[in-house]
């Protein structure tokens, strides 16, 4: 479990900070490393899909002027590739080193809310990105939603996983 939330930050840190290029060397090798020793049979649907998710949920929020990421290339004119690659990186946690919080969905909640802005702001610091006025609470009321979501989700996929 520590492994795996060690990854996870190293990963953060070299996306953030290293832009789109090292973002996807490091997405290759983290995603990759955790498919061939960690992951649970399935989980990579589960992994495509939040990746997908991130796609929408943050190109959207650039398009509706909630990031201005400057002279940066964009996925598809929504993201760079080193913020996009946070949500595949985060949802390697879900089964593994975040695997109690979901137990308690409204902690879980309240982390999504406190830690998600949290994540972007430091990420905008050290990435060079302005953030609209607007956009923290909107990502807190996301990701408490969001994390409540997975809860609801890890909790079914237990129950179904046991019978």
């Amino acid at each position: 479990m520590l492994f795996n939330a060690l990854r996870f930050e190293a990963g953060w840190l070299l996306c953030v900070l290293g832009g789109s290029w090292i973002a996807a060397l490091t997405g290759a090798v983290l995603l990759g490393w955790h498919f061939w020793r960690c992951a649970q049979p399935g989980e990579w649907r589960f992994i495509a899909a939040f990746a997908l998710l991130g796609l929408g949920v943050d190109g959207g929020l650039h398009l509706v002027g909630g990031f201005d990421f400057g002279e940066q290339t964009l996925i598809a004119g929504l993201l760079p590739l080193w913020l996009w690659m946070l949500w595949p990186l985060f949802a390697t946690l879900v089964f593994h080193s975040l695997a109690w919080l979901w137990r308690f969905p409204l902690v879980a909640a309240a982390c999504g809310a406190l830690g998600g802005p949290l994540s972007y702001l430091g990420g905008a610091a050290l990435a060079n990105v302005s953030l609209a006025p607007w956009l923290l609470p909107v990502q807190a009321v996301i990701w408490a939603v969001l994390c409540l979501g997975i809860s609801r989700y890890v909790q079914r996929f237990s129950i179904t996983r046991h019978d």
